[in-house]
């Protein structure tokens, strides 16, 4: 009798177990994510652009360049919402953190093929930044990549201005 009661608890709890992870999948997955990946692609790059826009980007930029190849551009959406300035090919836009990814991601594979030596100064490769950066014939490029260089950010600076626009050489 004993062992007949606690099969049957077992399989209760088990049960209730197999209840709360469905309840709890269906609740709080993010579902409209997961689905995304069923959905087709978008026919061009133009239309990614188009649908990135429709996500709530205010504006985006692609540049592609195939080897051989002339560079193309493509752009969407706003370079300045408030004034009504579209975006353009050769807009400056705040793109935050997401830049020192791709800069460490290039500096590692030019240093794997042996193109540059991270432990290298800036001065080394920049000879003309000596006076104008602090330190430059100290601070390696590893210790660019780590964030440790001592450097200030420049756009934190009060006379940096993020409204400069360039024109846009399309038009």
């Amino acid at each position: 009798m004993i062992q007949l009661k606690n099969k049957k608890a077992l399989t209760l709890l088990r049960i209730a177990a197999l209840i709360v992870t469905l309840t709890s999948i269906y609740i709080f997955a993010p579902w409209q994510f997961a689905l995304y990946y069923f959905y087709p692609l978008p026919a061009n790059v133009q239309a990614q652009t188009q649908e990135a826009i429709e996500q709530g980007i205010d504006g985006i930029i692609v540049y592609i360049h195939k080897q051989g190849q002339q560079p193309e551009y493509f752009a969407n959406g706003w370079h300045n919402r408030k004034h009504k300035i579209p975006a353009y090919p050769n807009a400056l836009f705040k793109i935050g953190s997401i830049r020192k990814l791709y800069d460490a991601a290039a500096l590692t594979k030019l240093a794997a093929i042996g193109r540059i030596d991270i432990d290298k100064t800036l001065a080394d490769y920049l000879p003309s930044l000596i006076g104008r950066i602090e330190n430059a014939d100290k601070i390696t490029l590893r210790m660019m990549v780590k964030h440790k260089s001592g450097i200030p950010n420049y756009t934190d600076t009060d006379n940096f201005d993020w409204s400069i626009t360039y024109p846009d050489p399309t038009r």
